[in-house]
């Protein structure tokens, strides 16, 4: 038996990306199923947020660095060289640097979780925290900064939807379907309501991806990460060198 076709439910990303490496034995489409679409600054307002207000921005992801710096601009706020930055990862401290200049700038950089951020959360409470996100929010990030007993406050910058899928008319024919986020797997059941999984295998990326992709009825074949396999491609690989002997 052999694995012919795979689709990763996100656009192929940089020329490095670890999947050329596999496309080299196994077709792999990319295809993303969600799209991101910046709030305006009206949808701001609406909210009682005024930029001047907090002293430290808290940025959980790329896309949050984005359109928070695209609505200051928009809304001609001109953010202070005193303002403080605390990121979740290295990555996305390393992002911020499309926006500010580092050496003028106080940066406090998690390992990997939310929960990794916490100690310098805790060392600036006389602060008063932003929060930029996205509509979708995992629920213990809230819970974590209430406990903390300090003035915080979050701000939906953009909005994730489904895309529309309607030109993948042959998804049964794929033999493995990549999912990274709960919205991907929200997406697939939004354009094709009647989907039956059959002998698709089901790969997911983080535990609520898993628990999603569980409630939504699917069988999983590839959990990730892993101790083993902390990354999605190496799953795969090992997955069809296994499914080769079957």
């Amino acid at each position: 038996m052999k694995i012919n076709n795979i689709l990763i439910s996100q656009s192929l990303k940089g020329s490095n990306s670890p999947y050329l490496e596999l496309s080299k034995n196994v077709k792999i489409d990319f295809r993303s199923f969600i799209e991101v679409k910046g709030a305006s600054s009206i949808d701001v307002r609406k909210q009682k947020i005024n930029f001047s207000d907090f002293t430290v921005v808290l940025f959980i992801s790329k896309n949050s660095v984005d359109h928070y710096f695209r609505l200051a601009e928009s809304m001609r706020f001109k953010v202070p060289i005193s303002m403080k930055y605390i990121c979740q990862t290295e990555s996305i401290a390393y992002y911020l640097q499309k926006y500010i200049v580092y050496r003028k700038r106080k940066i406090y950089i998690g390992k990997k979780s939310f929960k990794d951020i916490l100690p310098f959360i805790k060392k600036n409470t006389s602060e008063r925290f932003l929060l930029p996100s996205s509509d979708i929010l995992k629920l213990e990030i809230p819970k974590m900064l209430n406990k903390l007993n300090i003035s915080w406050k979050r701000a939906i910058l953009y909005k994730t939807t489904s895309s529309d899928l309607s030109d993948l008319k042959k998804i049964i024919y794929y033999d493995i379907l990549v999912f990274f986020s709960p919205a991907c797997i929200k997406s697939l059941f939004e354009n094709f309501p009647n989907f039956d999984q059959n002998n698709i295998k089901i790969a997911t990326f983080g535990k609520n991806t898993l628990d999603a992709a569980y409630k939504a009825g699917l069988k999983i074949a590839i959990r990730v990460p892993t101790p083993e396999f902390p990354s999605m491609a190496k799953a795969l690989e090992k997955y069809i060198k296994e499914y080769k002997k079957k």
